[in-house]
């Protein structure tokens, strides 16, 4: 079967390309995994060119520009790879995969090893990089949105929680009386949607990520897998393995993840919270929280 970079070779080799459109074209096929969420700025700036210089490279291909270029090879790239690996199933299929791993072992011992590989995920699937873009993407935007589901709402929670803390006009998706669509019906392309999705993925928060996406806002993804479903519409992705020895995923290297993010932020804003955090001390101690 074709490959997805023999894909893409086979459509620069139909058109007549400059020295620099050439160059761009090998950074795209050397690192197409990659290409498939930075901006073109990004390339522009590894290559030492400029940014109109990709735009007219994607528009040489026959796109209208970057972004219908990027969506894409995002697509080519989800639909090549399942949007569920293998590796993870439905959890009554997982439970009786691990039902004879966990007789066979120290479950302790086996439960911290998976931890620890998750664990180091996050530094081998994302680079300092990649936390400094969606800390600048989340403060850089007017309104921040985030949004999980189920399993997620954990994290979701604890980011809600610490974003407050750290910035203005952070809002939750998930009042009882209204569904996330109702919550991101006004959003636009200076707001940012901060989303978490791990398997089993929602439906609702596809449609979040697809909203989010067509207003033009910045889409920040803590997911397990580039070919994640939401990920076609990520601006920043952070992937993290979430592999467990039983039916449930492994959430502890995503509150790494969540944290360390939160932390890129934290650094980047400095004392500018110390007044809110006084605030938020003063009250929450006059109802017995210490």
């Amino acid at each position: 079967m074709i490959t997805i970079t023999e894909e893409l070779r086979n459509q620069i080799k139909n058109v007549k390309l400059t020295k620099k459109e050439k160059l761009i074209a090998e950074f795209v096929l050397d690192n197409f995994p990659e290409v498939c969420f930075i901006t073109s700025t990004d390339i522009a700036k590894r290559l030492n060119i400029s940014d109109s210089s990709v735009i007219r490279f994607t528009r040489t291909l026959g796109y209208s520009g970057f972004m219908d270029f990027q969506r894409n090879i995002r697509k080519i790239y989800t639909d090549r790879i399942n949007s569920v690996s293998e590796a993870i199933t439905v959890p009554s299929e997982r439970l009786k995969l691990s039902i004879s791993k966990l007789g066979q072992s120290d479950v302790m011992e086996t439960y911290f090893s998976n931890v620890i590989k998750n664990l180091k995920s996050v530094i081998t699937y994302n680079d300092i990089q990649t936390f400094e873009r969606a800390t600048e993407l989340i403060i850089s935007s007017q309104r921040k949105f985030v949004v999980s589901s189920r399993a997620n709402s954990g994290i979701g929670d604890m980011l809600l929680l610490l974003l407050k803390h750290m910035l203005p006009n952070v809002y939750e998706t998930s009042h009882p009386a209204l569904n996330v669509i109702d919550h991101l019906c006004d959003i636009g392309e200076k707001d940012c949607l901060i989303a978490v999705s791990f398997p089993r993925y929602s439906e609702m928060d596809l449609l979040a990520a697809q909203m989010a996406y067509d207003a033009g806002a910045q889409i920040v993804l803590i997911t397990d897998k580039a070919s994640s479903p939401l990920a076609q519409y990520a601006t920043q992705l952070i992937c993290v393995s979430v592999e467990s020895n039983t039916f449930f995923n492994s959430y502890v290297s995503v509150l790494f993840a969540a944290e360390l993010l939160c932390s890129f932020i934290s650094k980047k804003v400095g004392y500018s919270n110390e007044t809110k955090l006084d605030t938020i001390d003063k009250y929450l101690s006059k109802v017995g929280l210490f």
